[in-house]
């Protein structure tokens, strides 16, 4: 085993990404419910501050739970460089690959259409096409995969930053439906327009989420991931890594926060009239803000949450495989290895609705403290499926 200070050997895993995924996971397969209940018998309930980071901005903003799922697209292109890498190395044939690239994009396909876009009920009424995670981390993968195949990293930086702008560009300088430029509103936005006319009655418009258009922030989103993937598997230090790691999180930060309009708010707010450079700058800043908003993945949202994703990944990197203090992430580990059955597992609730029934007289019974059963159990359900199968070193992967 290396020591603290020695490079990784090329085929070793890093704890870290599975780690950082089962983190992100966690909070998906009820960790989130288990915070609630702790802080109620802890603390009498669940500070306002603390509530509003566990559950997405009304539109616009960024809360810690808008994070949950450009981390989990983010973390699917850190690992891609190690398994194309070594595909590549191995001199298999780019058919073979390929075909595994499009069954992969397919079965992400169809569970995400499984998990939120009601094909099981049967029921054209009520189908789906395009609604769910997992098949934004399908278009990411495809475009990620291509350009790992085929393309050298600086074109992968230039299609990452296209992808960037050109989003920014259509959303802010084309109108639509009679709307000017520019317009994002709940169900009005040009990605929402869009989304109508080519989806119909299989459209998911719920509070305004568009997915067609944003396409191309979900594979700059991977992408950005890929290239965090890059720095680890290079040869060098793992403290060059970790700073590496950090220098991007900020320089994303500070990015996503200029696009979102942040210089100008800060301006705007000190009422800056002067000298007239620095107001026409404030308009101008104001013009092109491009406010961070999760439902159309605007891309000072990529870039911020890209900017949070480096810095936990540098974290994890860090203690996990640098200082090598390894048991308290065993359970997040567990939940990594299998992530998409874990996502499965809890989407939809079939597994949450059968664990409530067998629950059900034991939480009467707890009386007054009856809250903290369903979290726990429901939790403690998926974890042990997800346990016996990484006992028994089946890790489900599509």
């Amino acid at each position: 085993m290396p020591g603290p200070c020695e490079e990784h050997p090329p085929g070793e895993r890093l704890l870290s990404i599975d780690a950082l995924r089962g983190f992100d996971m966690f909070w998906i397969i009820g960790g989130h419910w288990l915070v609630h209940a702790l802080l109620k018998l802890t603390a009498g309930g669940v500070p306002p501050s603390i509530e509003a980071q566990m559950r997405h901005a009304s539109w616009e903003g960024f809360t810690a739970w808008d994070l949950i799922m450009p981390l989990f697209l983010f973390v699917v292109g850190a690992v891609m460089p190690f398994s194309f890498g070594r595909r590549i190395e191995a001199g298999e044939r780019k058919s073979r690959t390929y075909r595994r690239v499009v069954r992969r994009v397919l079965l992400l396909w169809v569970l995400g259409m499984i998990a939120q876009g009601n094909l099981l009920e049967f029921d054209l009424s009520k189908l789906k096409i395009y609604t769910n995670t997992l098949q934004c981390i399908a278009v990411g993968y495809l475009v990620a995969a291509v350009l790992l195949i085929h393309a050298r990293r600086w074109i992968q930086a230039l299609v990452t930053a296209g992808f960037l702008l050109g989003y920014w560009a259509l959303m802010k300088l084309v109108p639509f439906d009679g709307h000017p430029a520019g317009t994002m509103e709940p169900g009005v936005s040009l990605a929402h327009t869009i989304d109508v006319a080519v989806l119909g009655q299989f459209v998911y418009s719920d509070r305004g989420y568009a997915w067609i258009l944003p396409s191309m922030n979900y594979a700059a989103t991977v992408l950005l991931g890929v290239f965090a993937g890059h720095l680890l598997r290079d040869p060098g230090s793992p403290w060059r890594k970790i700073l590496g790691l950090v220098a991007r999180g900020l320089v994303f930060l500070a990015l996503g926060w200029i696009i979102a309009g942040g210089p100008a708010s800060v301006w705007d707010a000190q009422g800056l009239t002067e000298p007239a450079w620095a107001a026409s700058l404030c308009d101008w800043l104001w013009q092109i803000r491009f406010p961070m908003n999760k439902h159309l993945v605007t891309s000072s949202m990529v870039l911020w949450a890209a900017g949070w994703s480096y810095l936990l990944l540098a974290l994890f990197y860090l203690v996990l495989d640098i200082w090598r203090l390894r048991a308290w992430a065993f359970p997040f580990i567990v939940i990594g290895s299998n992530a998409i059955v874990a996502y499965m597992l809890t989407h939809p609730h079939y597994l949450s609705k059968t664990v409530d029934a067998y629950i059900a007289g034991l939480t009467r019974l707890a009386g007054a403290y009856g809250y903290l059963i369903p979290p726990i159990a429901q939790l403690a359900a998926v974890w042990l499926i997800l346990y016996f199968l990484y006992r028994h070193k089946v890790f489900v992967r599509v």
